[in-house]
């Protein structure tokens, strides 16, 4: 296709799409979980957030996917082992471990897998960097990536910047993202903004609802 005819938000062709969310994990999503920060509690900029934005608009975008064949994609930090020796170092050094024993590190109910979806473990920010997603996504047909999920500066921002080095036509849906403040999720958007097409959640929904592309 000549260049001057490609587009970031060319129009998807639903056959060829999926929806990554990212990260969204009971850990991190519910006040009293993270070990990291038990110091907040659910009136945290974080939770108000995710409570009353993010997590409604996953649930959107995961309905319009899943009743437009829509390929759906999860990832969520989790170690392949119960000690996490399997862990990358920045894990390791940070540090982060979630064993797969560990109920909290799986998707809350309403954002979880349904009927074979995908599930993908990482340790790592960049779901390319240590996961084989690039060759699952080949192997479904993918060259539309729809991207949502926490943190929007951190593991959201790695997806969007690897997926386009890697040749998909990469949407962020910056209303159903989150960061640990405003400030961070504006900057991170500002800051990758660049490598993929940023929509809010109603036109995505609208887009993969009407079939416009098709």
């Amino acid at each position: 296709m000549p260049s001057q005819l490609l587009s970031r938000d060319a129009p998807y062709i639903p056959s060829e799409t999926a929806l990554l969310l990212v990260d969204m994990q009971r850990i991190w999503l519910e006040p009293g979980l993270d070990p990291d920060h038990p110091e907040r509690g659910p009136d945290h900029y974080f939770y108000r957030q995710t409570s009353s934005v993010t997590i409604p608009n996953n649930e959107r975008l995961l309905a319009a996917a899943r009743s437009n064949g829509i390929e759906v994609i999860h990832t969520i930090i989790q170690s392949l082992t119960e000690d996490g020796r399997d862990r990358s170092l920045d894990h390791k050094l940070t540090p982060i471990h979630i064993p797969p024993s560990n109920p909290a590190g799986l998707p809350p109910e309403n954002l979880g897998p349904t009927n074979d979806e995908v599930l993908i473990p990482k340790t790592s920010s960049g779901v390319f960097n240590s996961t084989n997603i690039d060759y699952v996504l080949k192997n479904l047909g993918v060259r539309y990536l729809i991207i949502s999920g926490i943190m929007t500066d951190q593991c959201v921002d790695m997806a969007v910047r690897d997926a386009a080095d890697r040749g998909y036509y990469v949407t962020c849906v910056s209303d159903a993202c989150a960061a640990a403040s405003q400030e961070r999720h504006d900057t991170a958007l500002k800051a990758f903004g660049g490598y993929c097409w940023l929509a809010n959640t109603a036109t995505v929904v609208e887009r993969l609802s009407t079939k416009a592309s098709a």
